[in-house]
């Protein structure tokens, strides 16, 4: 699984009081940021071989996925946010060519910094800007990118509505919003199966990897506090995409959520 809130987790109230989930735990609205950053800063250094060992690699066919949906063009304008390590980011800017922008955004200078090294090492030095952010407040211009993709980060934010709408809001007219998140596992037969392998295997594999068990920890029960897939899809709605669908990958592990601003 990549590592980088049920509906009731993203609270609009923007009163001190305000509550969030920090995976099981409710933990006031204006903390979680700063526990969410505590967990990146964390991991960061070892984010993307923790990836390929909890998923198998499979989360490498599931982006892959993410991009043939996306189909992205030259000259077009991308916005990656929660991009981390920069691997959507990159993976757009080789399938549209140099003609093309994308901005990679992340609220994590730890994460954006493990992005321009990763894009250095790939000799990738122009086609990419990287911007620190937050996906519900983006330093992003209204209606000026033509697809916004977020994959594995949207679990992590306090308010998924006001994500959404920021998403919409700096889509132009005719733009395209990708989600790419891990979901809820439709077969039942699986689900027992599953959980045991998310709350033994993962943090485990957290521990020994990267020294960090309750960082893991987290980012499993981030996964279950996360809405199911056609919650999400009204969230969407309610934000003002539309067209709104989804595709499940691999029994419904991960889920590709996709809209248009019209």
């Amino acid at each position: 699984m990549t590592a980088p809130e049920t509906s009731a987790a993203n609270s609009n109230d923007p009163g001190e009081n305000a509550e969030a989930d920090f995976g099981f735990r409710r933990v006031r609205a204006g903390d979680k940021a700063g526990l969410v950053k505590d967990v990146f800063d964390s991991v960061a250094g070892r984010y993307d071989l923790m990836n390929d060992l909890m998923s198998g690699g499979i989360h490498r066919l599931w982006k892959a996925a993410l991009i043939d949906r996306l189909n992205p063009r030259p000259g077009g304008t991308f916005l990656d946010v929660a991009g981390g390590t920069g691997d959507i980011a990159q993976r757009i800017l080789r399938r549209a060519g140099p003609t093309a922008r994308v901005i990679l955004s992340d609220v994590n200078e730890a994460m954006l910094s493990q992005g321009r090294d990763r894009a250095i090492n790939a000799n990738i030095l122009d086609g990419i800007d990287y911007v620190a952010g937050d996906a519900e407040q983006l330093p992003i211009a209204s209606g000026c990118v033509d697809a916004y993709t977020i994959a594995f980060g949207l679990r992590n934010v306090t308010r998924i509505e006001a994500a959404m709408r920021e998403a919409r809001r700096v889509l132009r007219p005719g733009g395209r919003f990708f989600c790419l998140e891990f979901s809820h596992v439709a077969p039942q037969f699986l689900v027992r199966a599953y959980d045991i392998y998310s709350f033994n295997v993962l943090p485990a594999l957290g521990q020994i990897v990267a020294g960090d068990r309750e960082s893991y920890q987290y980012l499993v029960e981030s996964i279950q506090r996360f809405p199911p897939q056609a919650e999400l899809a009204e969230l969407m709605r309610a934000a003002g995409l539309e067209h709104v669908r989804w595709r499940d990958f691999t029994f419904g592990i991960a889920a590709l959520h996709s809209g248009w601003r019209l």
